[in-house]
């Protein structure tokens, strides 16, 4: 390459840089391989009972919940990053980097002290019987109090992919898959010598695991990331800064905490449907975790496409960006959930054989081939929104549709028209579909093209 066509793609904007595909796969695989941490744990567990496998199934679901109170530095800085990348300001995107990594620090710490104190007592407000409660506290209280390795797995992360570079994440994510299911197979059944430490046995592994790979991102950051983070930026407390972080991030953290505490709060209503249909949820959310992953992956890439444009001041590249991948994503997640309802019973058949179980969970998938392409909608076009800086409109409308919808139309379904896990499950997707069309409309509203973190002159879309 002649010196003239270095410096031209030295020149060349950052976004122009990127492609969805280079983006998108190393995400899918990255996403595919953190739900199997998850769905690791109740697999195993799942050949000590079902019993078991639900009430893990049922505490991991309370470290989303929890996960969503710091994970929203994570979705600020990355907004942030992508922006100041793509207008050039390299030096700024550090700094910024070096002080969200400080704060998600500090309060994962918080969280985690909460959770290991009060572990038990959340557990009995979401009606499991004793045994359940003795079972899931276990891991909960393990999990919980070193849930602050996650919260620094998932800042880091996200500065890196910011920075374009998914496919490096990925690779920790893999060796960190790899680590956990080895230490699974030895702590859970006692292989090999190893203590048969059940549940326990899977939180230890979990733990370990993450551990070193945080390690590991830490050393992938220095090597990413196209201006180096000194010591002293980690220390330096820039409210302008956190502001930017805070006003993309609070909004996005309200969304997913509605959705969460909706979440919960309907669990409480599959417990009361019965044990059956708990653990049949539990198998087909961990089923269904997989369809949103091709559409998180090509969510959050467009997300880093449009950052970068946008902080480039290219809004109109950014708009028809969004609505490519949204086609995209819309017809691959179709494809994807069709196939998985043809082979239905094969699927739960894995994780079950409970003939009871394996019925509902089937009902189940096969109303997801209506339910995952409303849920695209929200996935794909909140994560533009937030990359353009509009966060406080999906959480506005999430309240309303989840709380206002979802929750009472779940409830009258599922109990009062006992129509069970499937009145539940109908419920979830009118809410998506109504959240997702308005998703939709506001972004062709054009109204996050003026809601930017990098100044620029006005541009219309």
């Amino acid at each position: 390459m002649s010196r003239g066509e270095q410096q031209l793609g030295a020149q060349q904007p950052s976004w122009k840089k990127l492609t969805l595909f280079a983006l998108a796969w190393p995400i899918l695989v990255d996403t595919v391989l953190r739900m199997m941490l998850g769905t690791a744990d109740v697999f195993m567990l799942s050949r000590i009972s079902d019993e078991v496998a639900g009430a893990v199934g049922l505490a991991n679901e309370m470290i989303m919940f929890c996960a969503m109170m710091f994970g929203f530095v994570a979705v600020g800085t990355s907004v942030a990053v992508t922006q100041y990348l793509g207008a050039g300001q390299k030096e700024t995107a550090s700094r910024i980097s070096a002080q969200a990594i400080t704060m998600v620090f500090i309060f994962g710490v918080v969280i985690s002290v909460v959770l290991f104190c009060f572990s038990k007592q959340g557990l009995e407000l979401m009606n499991l019987d004793p045994a359940q409660v003795a079972i899931a506290n276990k891991y909960l209280r393990l999990i919980g109090g070193f849930i602050w390795i996650e919260a620094l797995s998932y800042a880091i992360a996200s500065i890196i992919r910011a920075n374009g570079n998914t496919r490096g994440v990925m690779y920790v994510t893999l060796g960190i898959n790899l680590l956990h299911v080895a230490g699974n197979y030895l702590l859970i059944f006692g292989h090999f010598g190893f203590p048969e430490w059940g549940v326990t046995g899977a939180a230890v592994s979990t733990i370990t695991s993450r551990l070193i790979g945080v390690l590991v991102l830490l050393v992938l950051l220095y090597r990413t990331v196209p201006s180096k983070i000194r010591l002293k930026d980690y220390f330096r407390f820039d409210k302008q800064y956190a502001s930017k972080i805070l006003g993309i991030g609070l909004p996005s953290a309200g969304e997913h905490l509605a959705w969460q505490s909706q979440l919960m709060m309907i669990m409480v209503f599959i417990n009361m449907i019965g044990q059956q249909a708990l653990s049949a949820h539990v198998y087909v959310w961990n089923i269904s975790a997989y369809f949103m992953a091709m559409s998180m992956a090509i969510g959050m890439a467009t997300e880093i496409i449009v950052g970068h444009m946008v902080g480039a001041g290219e809004k109109r590249a950014a708009f028809f960006r969004l609505l490519r991948s949204l086609k995209l994503s819309i017809a691959l997640t179709a494809g994807l959930v069709t196939v998985a309802a043809l082979f239905r019973y094969q699927l739960l058949g894995l994780f079950t054989e409970d003939p009871k179980v394996i019925a509902i969970g089937a009902s189940i998938l096969l109303l997801s081939i209506v339910l995952e392409p409303g849920r695209v909608f929200n996935i794909v076009v909140i994560n533009s929104l937030r990359a353009a800086g509009d966060a406080k409109f999906p959480v506005l409308m999430g309240i309303c549709s989840m709380w206002g919808i979802c929750v009472p139309l779940a409830y009258y379904l599922g109990i009062h028209q006992d129509m069970g896990l499937i009145g539940v499950w109908i419920a979830f997707a009118v809410d998506e579909w109504v959240r997702g069309l308005l998703m939709l409309a506001r972004w062709k509203s054009g109204v996050w093209a003026r809601k930017s973190l990098v100044s620029h002159e006005h541009m219309t879309v």
